[in-house]
């Protein structure tokens, strides 16, 4: 089972979704697909990224880091779909998103994208993490937890 590295911070808590190489890649399950990830929206990413997640020690906050190696909407086809605003994080209890999306360049040519959720309450890790369950079921992604 392949994992991230971890992120160490300050922050005591870091833990790190990663793609699980004994899955396959395809999707799951139709079912599970409800969560998707989307810079443009109307546009699911197809990238799986790595996740690295950090939590205060009393539980109060937490940031999420996904790191995108050559999205998809990178690609020359999928500029007419609009620009890259933020983050969207879908699933069937509605939208999480970010503005806190940076893109990485070499020779000029977009590489990959980082982007940062900030969690600044329990329901809001919560909230995420059950946004992650699904997306990591319907994408054959690991999690590996800092002790």
């Amino acid at each position: 089972m392949k994992f991230a590295s971890f992120l160490f911070t300050s922050l005591p808590f870091a833990a790190a979704f990663a793609p699980n190489s004994s899955l396959p890649v395809s999707r799951l399950s139709t079912e599970l697909e409800a969560a998707t990830i989307q810079f443009i929206k109307g546009l699911d990413e197809k990238v799986v990224p790595d996740v690295k997640l950090t939590r205060a020690r009393d539980g109060s906050s937490g940031v999420a880091t996904f790191m995108f190696n050559s999205p998809n909407c990178f690609d020359a086809s999928t500029a007419s779909r609009g620009e890259i605003t933020g983050m969207f994080l879908s699933d069937e209890e509605g939208e999480i998103s970010t503005t806190d999306v940076n893109a990485r360049f070499a020779n000029g040519k977009p590489q990959s994208i980082e982007a940062k959720y900030i969690m600044r309450s329990p329901a809001e890790w919560d909230r995420f993490m059950r946004f992650m369950d699904r997306y990591a079921d319907a994408n054959g992604l690991g999690f590996s937890s800092a002790k």
